[in-house]
Parts: C-alpha cells; structure tokens; sequence
C-alpha cells in the first residue's frame, strides 16, 4: 500500500515537469529533420507536420521558431537516433528511442537502468518483433463522413479510422506515412497532429507489486534527456 501509493504521488508530481520533457523531445525532432530536410516548410513535409505538432503541444511559436534556426548552425549537435532492446523483471519486453550526440553516454545510462532494476540490455532485434509500427494521423472531423474518409484512405494503406473527441484518427503501417500526408494536404484538412507509435501485439499482466517494479524502472527511462519515447508489453490496467 505504501509503496503504491508512493509511485502514484510521484507520478502526479512528474506530471508537472512533463511539458518541459515533451518540448525538448520536440526540440530534437525538429533539429534532426531540419538538418536532414532543410529549414523550410514548404518544402520539408516532416518538419510542417513536426510544426503541427508542437503546437498542438502548446509548444511557444518562439520556441519552434529558436529550434529550427539552431538547427542550421555549424556549431549546433548532431543528434543521431539509436534503439535499445531490453527485458525489464518478469520478462517484460521495452524498447527505447532516443536521440543522443554522445553514443557512449547514452549506452551507458540506459544498461545501468536496466542492470539496477534486474532487467537486461538485449541485442539488436531481440524484441522490436514484439511491436506493430503505426503512423498516426489526427484532425478534425468537421462534416467529414468517417465511413466515406475509411473506405477512401483504404487505398493509402490505412488499416484503422476512429473519431474521438470531435477528431478524425487514422492508424496505418509507418512506411504509409507521407503518402497519407500527402493527401491529407491535397485535401486541404488540417492536420492537428501526427507521429509514430510501437503498439504491443501481446501483454503480460503482473501482479499489481510487479506492475509498480516494472513501472518504476519505465519512468526511470524516461527521465532521461536522450531517451524521445520507451514502449513496453506490460498490461497497465488497474494502475
């Protein structure tokens, strides 16, 4: 009970400090895909949407604005992304995203969350077969017909369409994702938001203690500066 309760009042807590984290992960996005893409809009269809979704973050306009031209200074870090596989207790599979300009610190860090907690650091596809990838797109539906806009966007390889709270969502395959872009554009619908997501094709449920272990060591993860986005197979339920 009291170490339960415990997490929850940390997690509250951490809630505070969440926005600060999500700006900063959006700042490396965009620095990336500027340096891959360039910094205009216009012409860098990532970066509009990546635009899209820091203001949906409630992201500053200077803000975005200081991100994309510190990305075109020589002087500026080059983030590169890099994936670690892991198990945490109990066999819960996790991957981690990060986007890091020091490799080695990066390792380091992410090998002794996973040792500290009795997990282990695994190899290089030992559990990215365990995720779908999915590209995700969310507007607005407006007058939109969602059955009309699913048999539509069947033909851009979109396998899920759902409305919630007033907004279109579409879930497809990630190598789907510019072509839906793309003719979301041509549409002239504004896109609120969009990204990319690793969704579990089977779960483990633990017992409730186990969940608060597995749980701890995920948030420990995510805590860290070079780490954009953690998925795991843990069924979080009654949490």
């Amino acid at each position: 009970m009291g170490r339960a309760f415990e997490f929850r009042k940390a997690r509250k807590l951490k809630r505070w400090s969440a926005m600060a984290k999500i700006f900063t992960r959006l700042g490396k996005d965009i620095s990336m895909c500027v340096k891959e893409g360039g910094s205009d809009p216009e012409n860098n269809s990532r970066l509009r949407a990546l635009i899209q979704n820091a203001k949906a973050a409630n992201m500053p306009k200077e803000n975005i604005e200081r991100a994309i031209k510190k990305a075109t200074e020589k002087n500026t870090e080059n983030y590169k992304e890099i994936i670690f596989e892991g198990y945490a207790p109990y066999g819960i599979a996790i991957l981690v995203e990060t986007a890091t300009d020091n490799n080695n610190r990066t390792v380091a860090n992410i090998r002794s969350y996973f040792n500290k907690a009795g997990g282990s650091l695994g190899t290089s596809g030992s559990v990215e077969f365990m995720f779908t990838h999915f590209c995700n797109f969310r507007f607005d539906q407006k007058n939109l017909d969602i059955e009309k806009i699913e048999l539509e966007f069947i033909d851009f390889g979109v396998e899920e369409v759902f409305v919630a709270d007033n907004e279109i969502n579409l879930y497809a395959s990630f190598e789907h994702y510019g072509k839906i872009q793309k003719e979301l554009e041509n549409r002239n619908l504004e896109i609120l938001s969009s990204g990319f997501e690793r969704i579990p094709q089977i779960v483990k449920t633990l017992e409730y203690e186990q969940k608060i272990e597995v749980l701890e060591l995920i948030e420990k993860i995510e805590e860290d500066d070079d780490v954009q986005n953690v998925y795991h197979t843990l069924d979080i339920k009654n949490i």
